[in-house]
């Protein structure tokens, strides 16, 4: 087993596994930027080691100074995280060749499932469903409209080296491609420095539906069910539930299966998420695979009581998964809680917190790296707390959700409370009603 790990993350998550080390007896290593100095990550871990100023590019993008701080700490292991340099291949294989355990998957690994459309060519090999579509990238704006005549509207084109919903177009009809195609592409090489398209029947009423895994280094995988992610906004998720309401046991028996598939095909080793789109007819189709662990990996761990970074950090040491499937035997949810003004567009609000409650009581955890004083940085994602309710019934779990959100006080800065306490009063949400457009028609009150 590790004797050190050093998390290259900040927040959080940080945080998060910081915790699990502690439980394991693993000494853990912090690093910062200049701008993180008091967030609660430094100040529990055993060392923290200050990699460089507040713009991400100088420190938690930063290998270099990352590398040498797991060798002045004699660190044998990185944990990632999520975000930053979690999928990182370049991360992973420097970490190897300096025989520090990359706590993810390995250089290859992120290659194969990072790139979108060289992940969907081997899912199609390895039988799991996919999306009609181009076969690689598309070489020509000709090819495209060719290949959407043939598929019939409406398509979606999607930048291969996209994220964040950065180079996607939905195009409902022939005489807007052209359109799409070029400032697609255009926002794809600003974005990404690659504009390589490629394009996919648009499915309609679509949920985010995705499966949990855990491989092994002797090609074994199982998985631990499925999460609801289909409450976004520009493709940024806002709230999680597991199960998915829309959810039945024969679809999470395919589903989970075909996940299975998938790890076991280009035998995956770590904790990895499989994302699918689901239809209203319950057909569901590969959308792309984290090689990493997930920011609503909570919610998972409170229905079957597992503790995934744990997990992800026992199979890095070479040891074997059980195999064993996991069924959610409760019902819970997540909301992201962000430092943004719901009021107005959802703008950043970064600042000092004046005023700082958490909400407690039974099945209420609260992930955070905040507190009362503290100052959140303009210069990282908004993400300051993830709020999560576990009960027995998904109605048990949104009054509960509501109790809680309206325990939870944060005053100094707008925040996204106000707007998951009118999510959790929405008729369509309530029912279980919603797809990936749902925000589209959501207005604050």
């Amino acid at each position: 087993m590790f004797k050190k790990i050093l998390i290259a993350n900040r927040g959080e998550i940080a945080l998060r596994v910081i915790r699990t080390c502690k439980e394991m007896g693993i000494k853990t290593v912090a690093v910062y930027s200049t701008a993180d100095a008091e967030s609660l990550h430094v100040k529990f871990a055993d060392e923290a080691v200050c990699i460089g100023p507040a713009p991400s590019s100088e420190s938690y993008l930063k290998m270099s100074n990352i590398i040498a701080a797991a060798e002045i700490t004699n660190a044998d292991a990185i944990h990632p995280g999520y975000g930053f340099l979690s999928e990182n291949a370049k991360f992973s294989k420097i970490c190897d060749e300096h025989d520090i355990k990359f706590i993810g998957a390995a250089p290859e690994m992120i290659d194969k499932m990072g790139d979108k459309a060289s992940a969907k060519a081997t899912m199609k090999a390895a039988g799991v469903p996919t999306i009609p579509g181009s076969e690689g990238l598309l070489e020509s704006f000709e090819e495209t409209e060719k290949l959407a005549d043939e598929m019939g509207y409406p398509v979606m084109l999607k930048a291969t080296a996209g994220g964040g919903g950065k180079g996607m177009r939905a195009v409902w009809e022939k005489e807007n491609l052209r359109d799409a195609w070029d400032s697609a592409r255009q926002e794809a090489g600003a974005a990404f420095g690659n504009d390589g398209m490629y394009m996919e029947k648009l499915i309609e009423e679509p949920r985010h539906v995705e499966i949990q895994i855990v491989g092994d280094s002797y090609g074994k995988a199982c998985h631990l069910s499925e999460r609801d992610c289909s409450v976004q906004r520009r493709h940024q998720k806002l709230t999680e539930e597991t199960p998915s309401p829309f959810m039945t046991e024969e679809l999470r028996h395919k589903m989970g299966e075909a996940s299975i598939k998938a790890a076991e095909y280009i035998k995956y080793e770590g904790a990895g998420t499989v994302e699918y789109l689901v239809d209203k007819h319950g057909n569901f189709y590969f959308m792309e695979m984290n090689t990493r662990i997930q920011v609503e990996h909570p919610i998972t761990e409170q229905v079957i009581d597992f503790d995934l970074i744990r997990e992800q950090i026992l199979v890095a040491a070479g040891v074997p998964i059980s195999g064993k499937n996991y069924l959610p035997k409760l019902h819970s949810i997540e909301c992201r809680i962000n430092a943004e003004d719901p009021y107005h567009d959802f703008r950043p609000s970064p600042g000092k917190i004046t005023t700082f409650h958490a909400p407690g009581g039974h099945g209420v955890r609260l992930d955070t790296h905040v507190y009362a004083n503290y100052v959140i940085p303009p210069n990282y994602d908004s993400m300051i707390a993830k709020l999560i309710v576990t009960a027995q019934t998904r109605e048990e779990a949104i009054n509960k959700m509501k109790r809680a959100l309206d325990e939870f006080v944060i005053e100094g800065i707008k925040t996204t409370i106000p707007f998951h306490r009118q999510l959790m009063d929405h008729p369509d949400y309530v029912a279980g009603n919603y797809t990936t457009k749902f925000m589209e028609d959501f207005e604050m009150k």
